[in-house]
């Protein structure tokens, strides 16, 4: 046996969920679903390990952990807060109280039993090595800190920067909409609209990367008609190509995937938008989506060489292609974690001239 566990918890979907963790990994666990309870249970028989849920009726698990730690033995068991709020006040706040760590809901299994077997390993050093264990715990609440420093300028950089991309693009539609227009004008708003649209990608991706370092990335898959989706992404990439002056050709011999939507959508944009970039004017991208259910987008531009191929997903990478037509290096970032996010599998292939990206998606 591992020693005991007690999971202090009001939900009991997630009491079940650690517990059945746990017991997999040969610990004893005990439940409690309130502060109070938690508490009482505590005292009955001490743990080696608590895990406990921040916001709960009643006493919240802030107020739970400073009454533990002033029961007797309390100080030495470690505690480990989980909880969906991933911000820097609740860190602070749930380490001022004498939390050990901090664990973000919907956690993996595989996470929750490492933290707790780390944890535990860390508190009985500390009855050895008082000073080295001070050490490592401030250097880990330091990283963790500077995580969610990360995080919290991401978020904000996509809220305060979609308002005036937005904007943007909607002075490019009121031009395109102008009678009185020039014809240099219209071509202008073009390129604004065009530029606007990447931009609004690139900031989205941002986030969707940021989830993705946390394991928030999960998709919610339903039936996705594919005849609808491929409408949608060529009328929303038609501003680019047009300004590109490429054509795009959309065809598909399959009426529906199970994904999740918005995912695959935006993961057919970036690609879409990588051909269009490097697309010679006046080729076509093509969209194809198989009978078998593998999406084919085509481009005649350089192509790219084997040896890169496998590299081309890594973030900040932008290959060989010429400078005008490089991106930033995080819309295929964010296309080989969302595909993979869905259990499939994404690669190039050659087109002679230019190159095929392809991914496919299982079924279930």
């Amino acid at each position: 046996m591992e020693g005991l566990v007690l999971v202090v918890d009001d939900n009991a979907e997630n009491r079940a969920l650690a517990q059945a963790t746990l017991e997999d990994e040969g610990y004893r666990v005990t439940l409690a679903p309130t502060g109070q309870g938690g508490i009482d249970a505590f005292a009955r028989e001490r743990p080696d390990c608590v895990l406990l849920d921040i916001r709960m009726p009643g006493m919240d698990g802030i107020t739970a952990c400073q009454r533990l730690r002033e029961l007797p033995g309390g100080v030495e068991v470690p505690i480990l807060f989980v909880t969906a709020q991933r911000d820097l006040e609740t860190f602070d706040r749930a380490t001022d109280a004498g939390g050990d760590d901090f664990i973000t809901k919907p956690f993996r299994p595989t996470e929750l039993v490492a933290r707790v077997k780390t944890a535990v390993k860390l508190r009985r050093m500390a009855a050895e090595r008082s000073e080295l264990y001070e050490l490592g715990r401030r250097q880990r609440d330091d990283l963790l800190r500077l995580q969610l420093q990360k995080e919290q300028l991401i978020a904000f950089l996509v809220h305060d920067l979609k308002n005036p991309v937005n904007a943007i693009e909607l002075h490019g539609q009121r031009i395109l909409r102008d009678k009185d227009a020039t014809a240099r004008s219209r071509d202008a708003a073009i390129k604004i609209q065009s530029e606007s649209q990447a931009l609004l990608r690139m900031i989205t991706t941002l986030l969707d990367l940021s989830k993705a370092d946390e394991g928030r990335l999960v998709p919610a898959k339903v039936s996705v008609q594919l005849g609808a989706l491929l409408a949608e992404v060529e009328n929303a990439m038609r501003v680019r190509a047009q300004a590109a002056t490429v054509t795009l050709e959309v065809s598909s011999t399959r009426d529906s995937t199970h994904a999740d939507a918005d995912l695959l959508r935006r993961v057919l944009e970036n690609l879409v938008d990588n051909a269009i970039r490097h697309a010679p004017e006046d080729s076509t991208v093509k969209i194809t989506v198989t009978s078998g259910g593998q999406f084919r987008i085509t481009d005649a531009g350089t192509g790219i060489p084997a040896e890169l191929r496998d590299h081309v997903f890594d973030r900040f990478v932008q290959g060989n292609r010429p400078q005008a037509a490089r991106g930033h290096g995080l819309g295929l970032a964010f296309c080989k974690l969302a595909v993979e996010a869905h259990g499939g599998r994404i690669w190039i292939e050659d087109a002679n001239p230019g190159a095929v990206f392809c991914f496919e998606l299982p079924d279930g």
